[in-house]
């Protein structure tokens, strides 16, 4: 297990550091180069050269990127020209919304979404099963925007149950002061995923439920309430919790525009404030920050995988 997880670690460093490279030729690939797209068309050709020397920028590009490398590594991404502030002190305001937001659909999630699958597989073929898989496909195909809009839309203007804003706080704590503010969004930014993982988990236990060791188990004259929740479930959750490691850059890329919609001052939010006004720094300390959580997750996934299911040859 130890020389499995080592592997997959070394496996993820290089993918980081492959995605860093990408990174690094995305970065002067910029029009004009990282002094122009940073300073602006107007800037002279002196504050160009002056800014290129400051950061390096004249050095051979093998020495820029392992400088880079490191600085990136050490938590340093530059400086945000048009907030007038560091892009670490930024993604260390924003990156623990993000977080909690994205927890929190993670959960109602699961809580909806197992019961879900479980149902519909013991229902199937009736007219639920044919209802909610006719809504997964809905919401599974709707952009977040429009689901964003439409929650605003009857929810706020139409029912005034929630405000149509997130809340605008500094901290993560009054997140959880003003929550009904949370429910929006946390509800769109589920919606999608729970469309996903109930398709899953259904088919998970539709799978199961034909095999061996249930007839086996129903021959002993175990209840079908145990065969299902002892013998099933434990097996049928086995690809579900392989999701939930695969399903963290989903809900990144998913928090982008849910923060946009709902004004949530998390990082979809920051980069997407950074793309309008070609905050080149910000938007690629979030794309690497975004990085890492990907192959996290996968890692995660992985040995999660390993550990919970034997049948999994290391």
């Amino acid at each position: 297990m130890i020389g499995y997880i080592l592997r997959r670690l070394a496996q993820s460093i290089l993918v980081v550091l492959v995605v860093t490279v990408i990174v690094f030729i995305l970065l002067h690939q910029l029009p004009g180069g990282a002094a122009r797209a940073i300073l602006g068309p107007r800037a002279t050709a002196l504050q160009v050269a002056q800014f290129n020397t400051a950061n390096g920028y004249d050095q051979p590009l093998l020495i820029q990127y392992f400088r880079q490398l490191g600085e990136w590594f050490t938590g340093n991404f530059g400086f945000s020209i048009k907030l007038n502030q560091s892009v670490s002190s930024l993604l260390a305001q924003r990156l623990p919304k993000t977080i909690v937001l994205s927890l929190l659909s993670l959960v109602l999630t699961v809580v909806v979404a197992v019961p879900l699958g479980i149902y519909q597989a013991v229902r199937r073929n009736r007219t639920f099963d044919y209802v909610a898989t006719g809504l997964s496909f809905i919401f599974y195909a709707a952009p977040t925007f429009f689901i964003g809009i439409i929650m605003i839309e009857v929810f706020s203007q139409n029912l005034g149950w929630f405000p149509p804003e997130a809340p605008q706080s500094n901290g993560v704590g009054p997140i959880f002061e003003q929550f009904d503010a949370m429910v929006l969004p946390v509800v769109t930014l589920a919606l999608l995923s729970i469309a996903g993982f109930s398709r899953y988990m259904r088919s998970s236990v539709l799978d199961n439920i034909d095999q061996d060791y249930v007839r086996t188990a129903q021959a002993k004259g175990a209840s079908p309430q145990r065969v299902l929740y002892h013998h099933v479930l434990r097996n049928a959750l086995i690809p579900i919790i392989t999701l939930l490691g695969l399903s963290l850059p989903a809900l990144f890329a998913g928090a982008l525009v849910t923060e946009s919609i709902f004004n949530f001052p998390g990082m979809g939010l920051l980069f997407w404030q950074a793309a309008q006004s070609s905050d080149y720094p910000v938007e690629l300390g979030v794309v690497i920050i975004t990085a890492f959580a990907t192959v996290a997750g996968n890692l995660l996934a992985d040995v999660s995988l390993a550990i919970i299911d034997p049948r999994v040859k290391l």
